[in-house]
């Protein structure tokens, strides 16, 4: 395994397949995500994002809604822990601010909570469940100059 990796704009038709594949894998496969949850009918009107490795292998992706609600940020096990996590985020958060969404807000799952307050989210209200797996509401302001 290389350690290179890009995160780039992801084209919903060209790279579907491949967004489907990490996200059929991490979540409806390794975590029990029903297929009828994953699969919301929402992606066509998303932004996403994707991580490729320098052998333009995809490891990771992440979506955007337009009500500013960023979701299934999914890495694929052998790469957690390298950064790539935090690219996606990062390359979410700007993609909101370039459309001048001025608050980001995701449901984490509760046991990477840490994760996204080192990046600058805050955690609000109980813990819930969504899909059997116990998550909290987060949101991140942003600075509009």
């Amino acid at each position: 395994m290389t350690t290179g990796f890009r995160i780039r704009v992801a084209e919903w038709e060209q790279d579907r397949d491949l967004i489907r594949g990490i996200r059929q894998e991490v979540f409806v496969a390794e975590q029990s995500v029903p297929p009828e949850i994953e699969w919301d009918g929402r992606d066509k009107a998303c932004v996403h994002v994707i991580a490729e490795t320098v052998n333009r292998d995809v490891v990771g992706t992440g979506r955007l809604q337009l009500s500013g609600k960023i979701g299934r940020m999914a890495v694929l096990r052998p790469w957690r822990g390298s950064g790539i996590g935090s690219a996606l985020l990062a390359r979410l958060v700007e993609a909101a601010s370039c459309r001048g969404i001025d608050k980001v807000y995701l449901h984490a799952q509760s046991q990477v909570v840490g994760f996204y307050e080192m990046a600058g989210f805050v955690a609000e209200g109980e813990e819930f469940m969504e899909a059997g797996i116990a998550h909290r509401l987060m949101t991140r302001t942003m600075r509009l100059d």
